[in-house]
């Protein structure tokens, strides 16, 4: 992951549980997004867009000056909205931040205290069994304990830290830390990756990815990190800015290499006892998101809606969501899709998903 100031506006962060990633920088974000547009082979016509299996409707007591919320999910079940500005504007005494929370997959909503409704900037982030609140300038509020109370910090919380993964890539110095409970410990024995981009890990797998001198650079380790041995990456088709670990659902781990405008199709490549390039025939010239679901895909969403890299080639796929949506996956494996007036909730393995529509409005 690749973290960046935020404009003062409430932002997006999903951290999946079976993924130990890196964060560089500060953890306030934008919503991602893509505009430009590199060439690539022409895209099959997307099949029908398939209907939502279920539509949640949540309804709160909030008034109508209220902008709509930030909704946030860390798994099918638990979520988040954050009703942060009225008319454009942050929240102030007359129109304070109002923070919901639910248990079922939207279809309730329960009012829970915020700890600061009164801010300069509101932001929202949340991880299997916390939520952390961003509201400027006074600090960050922690809860983990289901928003019953709040711990509050300067900087950032050390629980949010926690969620990240046992290991990280520790920001301050650029090497391979692990969590002792306090804080990020360097490894004794670096990955041979000089300059490291992304860390995975998945069952005894441990994943270190990054540059050296040579160009892309990876390395395993399979006693967690006592000893580390390197892994040759295959030379991609164009060119790549940066080479991120992602671990799927079902514990497959990928390589995703953004390339430098972050809107071209990414190079993909799959551990199978080594690192294999992943083709993607006919993949879309532009793309909104891109998140390996498990069983060997990797869903994509873009200008021609979904679609899916089966068997090394881009195949759309009748899905609920379309050009507008960013997808992550959850800790629990659903995929999670952000769009501009709703979210949406896909539980499944691999492309075959049951698609939950959640909104949430004010009486």
């Amino acid at each position: 992951m690749i973290c960046r100031v935020l404009r003062p506006v409430v932002a997006l962060l999903a951290v999946p549980a079976l993924v130990a990633c890196s964060a560089i920088g500060d953890i306030r974000r934008d919503p991602p997004s893509r505009s430009a547009a590199p060439t690539a082979a022409p895209v099959p016509a997307p099949p029908p867009s398939a209907g939502f299996d279920e539509v949640r409707a949540g309804r709160v007591a909030v008034a109508q000056r209220y902008d709509d919320p930030f909704v946030e999910f860390s798994d099918a079940a638990h979520g988040w909205a954050l009703f942060a500005s009225c008319d454009g504007r942050p929240p102030d005494r007359n129109c304070p931040a109002l923070l919901f929370s639910t248990l079922d997959g939207g279809r309730s909503w329960l009012r829970v205290r915020h700890p600061r409704p009164v801010a300069d900037n509101q932001q929202l982030y949340t991880a299997p069994g916390l939520v952390t609140l961003l509201a400027e300038p006074h600090g960050w509020y922690t809860s983990t304990d289901g928003g019953a109370s709040f711990v509050r910090t300067d900087g950032e919380p050390p629980a949010w830290r926690a969620a990240q993964g046992r290991f990280q890539v520790i920001e301050a110095t650029g090497r391979m830390g692990e969590w002792d409970g306090r804080a990020l410990r360097p490894l004794a024995a670096q990955p041979p990756v000089p300059a490291l981009t992304g860390v995975g890990l998945a069952d005894q797998l441990l994943v270190a990815a990054g540059e050296d001198d040579e160009g892309l650079s990876a390395a395993i380790s399979t006693d967690r990190g006592r000893s580390w041995q390197r892994t040759p990456v295959p030379t991609p088709d164009g060119e790549v800015s940066m080479l991120r670990v992602v671990v799927a659902p079902d514990s497959q781990v990928w390589l995703l290499g953004e390339r430098p405008d972050r809107m071209d199709f990414p190079a993909l490549w799959r551990w199978q006892g080594r690192w294999e390039s992943v083709p993607a025939q006919s993949y879309p010239s532009r793309i909104v998101s891109v998140a390996p679901i498990g069983a060997g895909r990797v869903a994509v969403t873009g200008p021609y809606g979904a679609g899916a890299v089966i068997d090394g080639r881009y195949t759309p796929v009748a899905w609920p969501v379309g050009s507008e949506h960013y997808l992550t996956v959850l800790g629990d494996g659903t995929v999670f899709a952000r769009g501009s007036t709703d979210v949406v909730l896909g539980a499944g393995v691999g492309t075959d998903r049951r698609w939950v529509r959640v909104t949430v409005a004010g009486d």
